[in-house]
């Protein structure tokens, strides 16, 4: 069995960013928007400041009230927009409910987009335009696959979900990358057999074990983008721990498989270093 090991791959990746840095002499900058406190939020965060200072990147962290007016949001992004000292934009998810995410997410200037998710880059990707930001989750899987010598090009590959953030994105990719491509999603019909069928598996679902022992077989890849938090095992004090893992029953499924993508570990890591990619992309486009 191969590991899809991303956090080791995000490492390379952020060598190779760094010494782009150095030789571009331009030090990029990205700025965050949080809206409130989610403590999942921050830890992403974390992680990408982390991220930012091993390659030299410079990362402004913006925090607004969770009860901040949309119109007061889309001011602040507007001013990073205009702001010629900043490269790259990311609104982090989720944020409240009484804002508009799409509209708040459409208000990200495409050039500054390095989430790769106004409609203007997602159509570029849908159009087969390579001229737009790619959406960095769908980009970090592709790059995991290539890195570890996956054959994607004439290969039968599903992809189980169909946001706009990862599924449709990602099945974009690997038919441009040549697969024959299958999107499955609740309403599939004997999703067994499909997942069966299938030599690459890519599953953005979120929901815990939905790939059992029973849906794979020898020779398939399978990338697992699904994040869910459960309930691991008691403290001394019997209060149950949580635990994060993927959609797939991992431990059941790495021993049958050619070659599969541990939650977390995986699709997790490949994300920060595509969005650091795409920063220094549009970083260096000007």
């Amino acid at each position: 069995m191969i590991l899809l090991d991303g956090k080791k791959l995000n490492g390379e990746i952020a060598d190779g960013l760094k010494k782009k840095i150095e030789e571009s002499g331009i030090r990029p900058t990205l700025a965050i928007i949080q809206v409130g406190n989610v403590e999942e939020s921050n830890a992403y965060i974390r992680h990408k400041k982390s991220y930012g200072e091993r390659i030299g990147a410079n990362v402004v962290h913006i925090v607004l009230a969770s009860d901040i007016p949309e119109t007061e949001l889309i001011n602040k992004i507007n001013e990073l927009n205009n702001d010629s000292g900043v490269n790259g934009i990311i609104v982090q998810l989720p944020i409240s409910k009484h804002l508009d995410k799409n509209k708040v997410i459409e208000s990200v200037s495409p050039m500054k987009d390095v989430d790769g998710l106004h409609s203007i880059n997602a159509g570029k990707v849908f159009s087969d335009d390579l001229t737009g930001v790619t959406p960095a989750t769908p980009k970090g899987v592709i790059s995991l696959l290539k890195h570890y010598g996956i054959k994607i090009e004439g290969k039968r590959a599903l992809v189980i979900g169909k946001s706009m953030l990862v599924g449709k994105p990602v099945a974009m990719l690997l038919l441009r990358e040549g697969a024959t491509v299958t999107i499955a999603h609740s309403k599939t019909e004997n999703l067994k057999d499909v997942v069966k069928e299938s030599d690459i598996v890519v599953v953005a679902v979120g929901k815990a074990g939905l790939i059992t022992k029973e849906m794979v077989r020898e020779g398939q890849v399978i990338v697992d983008v699904g994040t869910n938090s459960v309930e691991g095992e008691k403290t001394l004090e019997e209060i149950p721990t949580r635990k994060l893992v993927g959609d797939v029953a991992f431990d059941e499924v790495k021993d049958i498989v050619y070659a599969i993508s541990p939650v977390p570990g995986g699709a997790g890591p490949m994300t920060v270093a595509s969005l650091f990619e795409n920063l220094v992309e549009v970083s260096l486009k000007k």
